[in-house]
């Protein structure tokens, strides 16, 4: 029952507890550093331990917040609240169970300041974890604008030769979208006078300044996922990003902006959000199949990778701002197997750098003959993200262009384009690296898969074909919530709901 009372706080505070731990240990010698490495694995697994058995605790069927926790600070007005639901349940396991993974990772890729990288990271964690688990608005404003802080340190410290450039870039692309969004959150307290989300959930705002909030939201959230044609920061970050910062930023940090526009934008603004669907929709449209073009002729493999999350992230977008149950539905889902798919080819891609050095697509190729092990992993991974059926890839944005098939036939056509140039840039990605005949003499010698990274790829390879074939965990998890906020949304433009048990 103690365990219940305080799961979420203990769940956001833990990995916190694990870097104070690590800033006891003295010294650097090899002890001392693979002390750290144990330390933080063991502090990760037991976090995501608890991230899971909160899933499992989770009731599906409830659609409010459940494990709640609240604790006032000044007055009535601000406290540590937390508790989740069904549009929050599903991003807590996914960051703490990606974060040993970045640990595993990090004993190829890292070997200076290991401790202090080790430190900034379990800080990360502790402020996305907080980000999705609390229930006070400008608690979530701290959470959500303090990862900046690690991460910057992340890109700017272990980056590649142009990290400091790509660091203060990302840095201010996102600082001045949360200036915004903070004079966003004290004219919601002047007009509702509180900050508990579930009580602003509750209250509604006039039109006209649900028009005002939804841009200060939306300055702030549009960067963060990012948004075209907001991303310029995007691929420098992730080409100069360590393996570890490139895979929680793709897979962690660029959900929170999509998982603002749910919980606020939406839910708290839908008559706001119904004004600019056609806004987002024009935006989405051309995140999917701009950003789909530019992948097509990049020679970096990360950044191929980076166009390619900001053309995903368009699909959830054009599937929040549908409104409709399966939209929004599909969003999540696109989220979390995003989450999944993009992680892993980030992972796969650190994996070759770790033994030539180079993102360079160029210098590869008939890797299937040293690596087969590796090309199994890399197929999987990039079916998925082509939205092959049979992976994770495919139930995302199917449910999210039937979703913006119902409002919207035209914007539906254009988005299904870029299903289109994904397969042709996943798959010309493909070939390049791993098929051809084997002629580079760096690349006799490669090998394949070890231990260590194995574990860290396999269990990624399942979930994305688990997701594929039955993808009921997750949205059983949501339907309960998306079903309220697409009912709000409905009911605030005067629209017939469809309200469904599951989205299956």
């Amino acid at each position: 029952m103690i365990l219940s009372d305080h799961l979420l706080t203990l769940i956001t505070l833990l990995p916190t507890l694990g870097a104070l731990i690590l800033l006891a240990i003295p010294g650097h010698s090899p002890a001392a550093i693979q002390l750290s490495r144990t330390v933080s694995l063991a502090v990760t697994l037991v976090t995501a331990g608890l991230s899971l058995w909160l899933w499992a605790q989770f009731d599906a069927t409830n659609p409010g917040f459940q494990f709640v926790e609240n604790y006032a600070w000044i007055g009535e007005s601000i406290g540590w609240r937390m508790g989740v639901d069904g549009i929050s349940i599903l991003f807590i396991p996914l960051t703490a169970v990606l974060m040993p993974a970045v640990i595993i990772a990090s004993v190829n890729s890292v070997h200076s300041r290991v401790k202090e990288y080790l430190v900034v990271f379990l800080v990360l964690e502790t402020f996305m974890l907080g980000a999705f688990a609390t229930l006070d608005l400008a608690v979530f404003y701290v959470f959500f604008e303090g990862t900046l802080i690690p991460m910057f340190l992340i890109i700017g410290i272990w980056g590649g030769a142009r990290r400091i450039q790509a660091t203060y870039k990302f840095f201010f692309y996102s600082f001045t979208g949360t200036v915004l969004m903070l004079i966003a959150i004290m004219a919601m307290f002047w007009q509702a006078g509180t900050l508990d989300i579930q009580k602003l959930l509750q209250f509604r705002f006039a039109p006209e300044v649900q028009t005002w909030l939804w841009i200060g939201f939306f300055a702030s959230f549009a960067v963060k996922m990012p948004m075209w044609p907001f991303h310029r920061w995007l691929p420098e970050a992730h080409v100069e990003a360590p393996t570890g910062g490139s895979v929680i930023l793709a897979a962690i940090l660029l959900k929170l902006g999509g998982y603002g526009f749910i919980r606020f934008s939406l839910a708290m603004f839908p008559l706001a959000s119904a004004q600019f669907s056609t806004f987002m929709f024009v935006l989405s449209v051309a995140a999917i199949v701009l950003t789909s073009l530019i992948a097509l002729v990049q020679t970096d493999m990360k950044k191929l990778i980076a166009y390619s999350s900001v053309a995903h992230m368009g699909f959830v977008t054009m599937g929040i701002f549908s409104g409709t149950v399966q939209g929004v539905h599909g969003a999540i889902f696109q989220m979390i197997s995003h989450g999944i798919v993009s992680a892993a080819l980030f992972f796969t891609v650190g994996v070759v750098y770790d033994r030539l050095h180079t993102r360079e697509i160029s210098a590869y190729g008939g890797l299937v003959e040293r690596m087969p092990r590796y090309a199994f992993a890399f197929m999987v991974f990039t079916m998925a993200n082509v939205g092959l059926p049979g992976t994770s890839g495919f139930v995302g944005e199917f449910l999210t262009m039937f979703g913006v098939f119902q409002v919207n036939t035209w914007v539906a056509f254009f988005a299904a384009f870029g299903v289109i140039f994904s397969a042709a840039y996943g798959l010309w990605l493909y070939r390049r690296v791993v098929f051809g005949a084997l002629t580079k003499e760096s690349l006799k010698g490669i090998l394949d898969l070890d231990r260590r990274e194995a574990l860290v790829l396999m269990p990624m390879v399942v979930l994305t074909i688990l997701f594929g074939f039955y993808p009921a965990p997750i949205l059983d998890a949501t339907a309960a919530s998306v079903n309220v906020v697409a009912q709000t949304f409905a009911t605030a433009i005067g629209a017939a709901p469809a309200v469904v048990g599951s989205a299956q």
